[in-house]
């Protein structure tokens, strides 16, 4: 019988990256630093292994190949067959990435990828001058922006914002951007890896060479209009599902509570999962009890008719779904005591429902020591050495 699932993480070693991470409860030593912490992934050569259940060993794909659509919904079988269709990341920047761009789907598959990317961002944590670059300040044309690369001026032309814990960013395909120092952040995105760097400030990586940029790749790739705005904003409510980003490859809501919640989404053609942002919480689904913390998600199994979500104080989770009725027409088919949780299971305390779950009107714009040993033939620490530079940075 399915259940809802927990992963190990994969921890990846940035020449920006800092060590905010491991405050979250995480040991990724011997890396010197962990720049991207890769909480959810079925992308080739990275895909997340399950850490608990009678599952555990296995790789989120090998679980989508045995149970399909139970796991993933109908639908979003028929169309992603066995990848998962996101990819989940805990990104901490202790220095800014690059100003990069990642392409759309038509012109990744013109280039013989399966997806291109769009993705959001909620920050958990900004230190005060912390700023998120999304987009050009005003209309370019190409041949401008040319002249800035050339010349090393494109800064010159970035909208910037101030970015502040809580914040949502909705960052489409062809969108230039890039993530700020001091600022770590969860990111839901399209399972794609695919980046294309277009400015680095002449940083060397840590053998002292500058690293590749793909200006020639990117061009076709930008959008050139102006951004003045790229907050989605919404109205924060406790015990309540805010819909926060929405697009037709995922439908990302945010749940801060300090009560049980009940959610029904029997209705829903879709897995759900519960990304934590902050705090400690748990989830009860399908005759299962899953602890999470800040950094941790779990995948509920399209099968699942409701999930009740607990919390030790106050927590806040993400929780995300790839809604099939938003879906582009375009024929493609560590370890923590756990004992709060026995303690409340045992207080008799009112259950809230909350039916909101997806087709929301919203206001934006758009106990497991993951260290053991598996044999999965990965290794969880260290990016590949294949010579390409496949991260996003």
């Amino acid at each position: 019988m399915l259940y809802p699932m927990k992963f190990m993480p994969l921890f990846k070693n940035k020449v920006w990256g800092g060590n905010k991470i491991k405050t979250l409860g995480f040991d990724y030593d011997p890396l010197p630093n962990c720049g991207e912490m890769w909480v959810l992934s079925s992308v080739e050569g990275n895909e997340s292994v399950i850490d608990n259940g009678f599952l555990e060993g296995n790789t989120l794909n090998e679980a989508i190949e045995i149970y399909m659509g139970d796991l993933v919904g109908e639908r979003n079988y028929d169309r992603y067959g066995n990848e998962f269709p996101l990819l989940l990341k805990v990104i901490d920047a202790a220095d800014r990435l690059s100003i990069q761009v990642h392409p759309d789907d038509e012109l990744a598959r013109q280039r013989n990828m399966e997806n291109g990317k769009t993705e959001m961002w909620y920050v958990m944590e900004a230190e005060e001058g912390g700023v998120i670059t999304d987009g050009f300040a005003k209309a370019l044309s190409r041949e401008e922006y040319q002249t800035l690369i050339s010349e090393g001026r494109i800064e010159e032309a970035l909208h910037t914002e101030q970015a502040t814990a809580g914040d949502v960013f909705f960052i489409p395909a062809g969108r230039v951007h890039a993530i700020g120092k001091g600022i770590m952040l969860a990111e839901i995105q399209q399972s794609s890896d695919c980046t294309y760097r277009i400015y680095d400030y002449n940083r060397p990586d840590a053998n002292g060479r500058l690293r590749e940029l793909h200006t020639d790749e990117a061009l076709d790739a930008i959008d050139f209009k102006p951004v003045s705005d790229a907050k989605s904003h919404y109205t924060y409510r406790n015990n309540a599902t805010t819909n926060v980003a929405e697009c037709p490859y995922f439908t990302t809501n945010l749940i801060a509570f300090d009560n049980p919640l009940r959610k029904d989404f029997a209705t829903l053609e879709s897995f759900v999962v519960y990304f934590c942002v902050e705090g400690v919480m748990a989830i009860k689904c399908l005759d299962e009890i899953v602890p999470l913390h800040a950094g941790e998600c779990v995948l509920v199994p399209a099968v699942a008719d409701s999930v009740e979500l607990f919390c030790e104080g106050h927590a806040k989770t993400l929780e995300i779904y790839a809604d099939p009725d938003l879906m582009p027409d375009d024929g493609v088919t560590h370890r923590f005591d756990n004992d709060w949780i026995a303690e409340f299971m045992g207080m008799q305390r009112s259950m809230l429902d909350d039916a909101d779950l997806h087709h929301h009107h919203h206001d934006c714009d758009c106990g497991h020591d993951h260290h053991h040993d598996c044999d999965c033939g990965h290794d969880h620490h260290h990016d590949c050495d294949c010579g390409h530079d496949h991260h996003h940075d």
